[in-house]
């Protein structure tokens, strides 16, 4: 019983957080300088968090072209910059992963 409560607390708490930047950007205007830079947050949350997957192969650090991942992401930036499209980007590195992964 006690992990529902924890649950329904933590749902919650994330609902309250969330609702309270809604309502507060309704009433407080902002610098178009922090609009600015708060449209970069979720690339710098995206890629904090899969730059360091793509310098790890096999558990160690491989900056190197015998890493796949890291070369299959580089093919993925190179996509994304020229098409701006995010299934072309996904189709792409994940085409050039796998045939790596097998390769290598």
């Amino acid at each position: 019983m006690n992990i529902w409560i924890v649950m329904i607390a933590i749902g919650l708490l994330t609902f309250a957080t969330r609702l309270s930047f809604i309502v507060l950007m309704e009433r407080i205007k902002l610098p178009p300088i922090l609009l600015r830079a708060l449209r970069f947050v979720p690339i710098a949350a995206l890629s904090a968090i899969i730059a360091p997957e793509l310098g790890y192969y096999k558990d160690n650090l491989a900056i190197s072209l015998t890493n796949p991942r890291l070369l299959a992401g580089l093919v993925a930036t190179a996509v994304a910059y020229r098409t701006k499209s995010v299934m072309w980007t996904i189709a792409a590195g994940m085409t050039v992963f796998w045939i790596l992964k097998i390769w290598l």
